[in-house]
């Protein structure tokens, strides 16, 4: 945000060819923290200390192609100049990759980390630190030219989920979500339509408007629809809490900071949509938002109330923090129109998640073992990890209702335990109901970046890459 669009560009020659005003990247076996700028003759190079290069490894070489941009930002080096195969043995484990595929990564990482949420900083005289010209030398070609610009545009679509997901809650409204996802769309064959609460009650989505109920900001339902190909289309869900404040069940103040990102989930299936389209992907996608605030208004929802979902099923409400599965419940109930394929739902759902995983990965859960397999395909070859938690029978108790047919939380003395398995096993009961293959991907671990990933503070822009890559290479195609 806020950064010219950099520029790539492939350069026949050696490094020795450089142009004077870029500084040139050279790699060593130096530990990786290793980063100086020295001066040699009129030419100006950055050392990077990558380790033991035996040891770089695919994750690797997508965190050591962040670090260049990394650290030339914070030598505001604006032109760069390297050549991978100029240093020997950098790519010894890396040779089950294509030449594309890297090219391709190295094009997202780099991309990615250029970016900096500068929405509300005043531009300094000099502009923001960034890398606007990057020469890559070595040999090239146009299928090579051509991943290296794919590259790009996921990287430009992660950064774009990022500023959606860095925005504050109060610049960051359903309505307004709701017109960003439209926006994301222009000029992409994709059909957009937006629910308003009149819309929602005529359907029966009580899960969704209940919590709605506490703010005045108006909920909103908004269905993404890129027809890519003849076959039955991928459903994503994605969460939209706009700023999640618990509700009544109010969040202490530790845990309220950055709930302005409780909409992460939503704005990377916007832009994994709007990146199919882009893209020309050959296959059927269709994007759901279900968008509210969780507010601890005089109408918010109160611990023991009973809500009727779009499916037809009650749920009683035992914690009004546990809100992101009432939306999803009824998003997962709409997905059914589409008689999909597949369907995958993203939300930062719960904190256990990250109790139980660290910052590192997101949680997977599904009942389908082929699904879970190629998700987390797609998370190793994207750079999206996961992990997989179980969804099994043993755990269905926990989430039948006393006073209505289910209840959002378990309640009592074991509520705290499995969270995220709660919340997986809450939505498979509306899922359940699905004529396809379901999982449910918590990223609540992954919604802000971590210390070691090389990108700035905030939202981590995830799982657009491992979304993008599932889209296109796992075709699921109804019998």
């Amino acid at each position: 945000m806020g950064n010219n669009p950099m520029k790539i560009i492939s350069k026949q020659g050696t490094l020795e060819n450089a142009p004077k005003e870029c500084v040139r990247i050279s790699f060593t076996e130096k530990p990786k923290e290793t980063k100086r700028l020295v001066r040699e003759r009129s030419a100006e190079t950055l050392e990077l200390g990558v380790g033991k290069f035996a040891e770089l490894n695919r994750r690797k070489f997508m965190i050591l192609c962040r670090s260049i941009i990394q650290a030339a930002k914070a030598n505001k080096c604006k032109k760069i100049a390297l050549q991978f195969n100029h240093t020997p043995g950098l790519f010894r484990n890396l040779k089950g990759s294509t030449r594309e595929e890297l090219a391709q990564l190295t094009a997202e990482n780099f991309e990615m980390a250029n970016f900096d949420f500068t929405m509300f900083k005043t531009k300094p005289k000099e502009g923001f630190d960034a890398v606007e010209e990057i020469y890559v030398y070595g040999k090239s070609s146009p299928s090579i030219e051509k991943a290296v610009q794919k590259g790009q545009e996921i990287g430009r679509a992660v950064n774009a989920c990022r500023t959606l997901a860095n925005t504050p809650g109060g610049d960051m409204t359903p309505t307004v979500l709701a017109r960003a996802a439209k926006d994301a769309m222009k000029g992409l064959p994709v059909k957009v339509t937006t629910l308003g609460a009149k819309d929602m009650k005529k359907l029966g989505m009580g899960a969704l408007l209940g919590v709605a109920k506490g703010s005045t900001e108006a909920p909103t339902f908004t269905v993404l629809e890129y027809k890519g190909g003849k076959s039955a289309p991928i459903v994503l869900a994605g969460k939209g809490v706009t700023f999640d404040s618990g509700g009544l069940n109010l969040k202490p103040s530790n845990s309220i900071y950055e709930m302005h990102m409780d909409m992460s989930g939503a704005a990377a299936v916007i832009h994994a949509v709007a990146l199919a389209a882009r893209l020309k992907l050959k296959q059927s996608v269709v994007g759901l938002i279900p968008a509210v605030e969780n507010m601890p208004g005089n109408n918010a929802v109160r611990p023991g109330d009973i809500l009727k979902s779009l499916s037809g099923k009650t749920i009683e409400v035992l914690d009004t923090d546990a809100e992101g599965r009432l939306i999803l419940a009824d998003a997962l109930t709409y997905a059914k129109r589409f008689k999909p394929s597949v369907v995958i739902d993203v939300a930062t759902l719960t904190g256990a998640a990250i109790s139980a995983l660290g910052l590192h990965a997101s949680a997977v859960l599904t009942r389908d073992d082929v699904l879970a397999e190629k998700i987390s395909e797609s998370g190793e070859a994207s750079g999206d990890y996961v992990w997989r938690l179980p969804l099994w029978d043993e755990y269905e108790e926990r989430v039948k209702g006393t006073f209505a047919d289910l209840k959002n939380v378990p309640g009592g003395s074991t509520s705290r335990y499995g969270g995220t398995i709660d919340g997986g096993m809450f939505l498979w009961q509306f899922a359940k109901e699905l004529d396809c293959p379901w999982a449910h991907l918590d990223i609540a671990p992954r919604m802000t970046a971590a210390k070691g990933d090389e990108l700035a503070e905030g939202a981590a822009g995830e799982p657009v890459r491992l979304l993008i890559h599932f889209i296109e290479h796992a075709l699921y195609h109804k019998n």
